[in-house]
């Protein structure tokens, strides 16, 4: 049965992947990326990894996907651009670039199979033997890094209000005597 849920989830995940770079059309592309976050939601219920789980819905697929849907929607994104012309020049190559260290990162990991480079000893090991993970994580989460916690949310809602403010478009003024209600006097 875990064979199955593995590659059901899996399946899910990569053609989600495959999706939120085929798709031209930004809102499915966001809905598509939203099946890969639930596919990985899955991934980590197999995996026991409960809290991970629940974050990933909650966080990832709730909340920052909902937004992106927001913007998207908002800033009115789905029209046809001209990729023949780049306003940033080189940032083709860049990219390109970029892609290709992660890409040799990521072998120097697989083919070095480092423990301290994965951090596959921490995965299978307790914080405490006494106190359950998510109880720390909880603890920790409300006490030490509070302000950090709320810092981020007094962020993304700054963001969200900032996005709001650009895309705002000034009102048209109608000439005199333009009759805006279509009422009759």
């Amino acid at each position: 049965m875990e064979t199955a849920v593995f590659l059901v989830s899996a399946a899910v995940v990569l053609i989600g992947a495959v999706g939120v770079i085929a798709f031209r059309n930004p809102v499915h592309a966001a809905l598509s990326l939203v099946g890969t976050l639930f596919g990985v939601a899955v991934l980590f219920v197999a995996l026991e990894a409960d809290l991970l789980a629940a974050v990933q819905v909650i966080v990832y697929a709730g909340a920052i996907v909902v937004l992106f849907l927001f913007v998207i929607m908002l800033l009115g994104v789905d029209r046809v651009e001209n990729l023949r012309t780049e306003p940033l020049t080189g940032q083709r190559p860049l990219a390109i670039l970029v892609g290709l260290l992660s890409l040799a990162g990521v072998l120097v990991v697989l083919v070095g199979g480092s423990v301290a480079a994965t951090g596959g000893e921490s995965l299978t090991e307790a914080i405490s033997d006494t106190t359950p993970n998510v109880n720390q994580v909880a603890t920790l989460l409300f006490t030490d890094y509070v302000l950090a916690f709320e810092l981020t949310g007094a962020l993304l809602t700054i963001a969200v209000l900032g996005a709001v403010v650009l895309t705002r478009r000034p009102p048209t003024s109608l000439p005199d005597g333009d009759d805006t209600d279509g009422g009759e006097d």
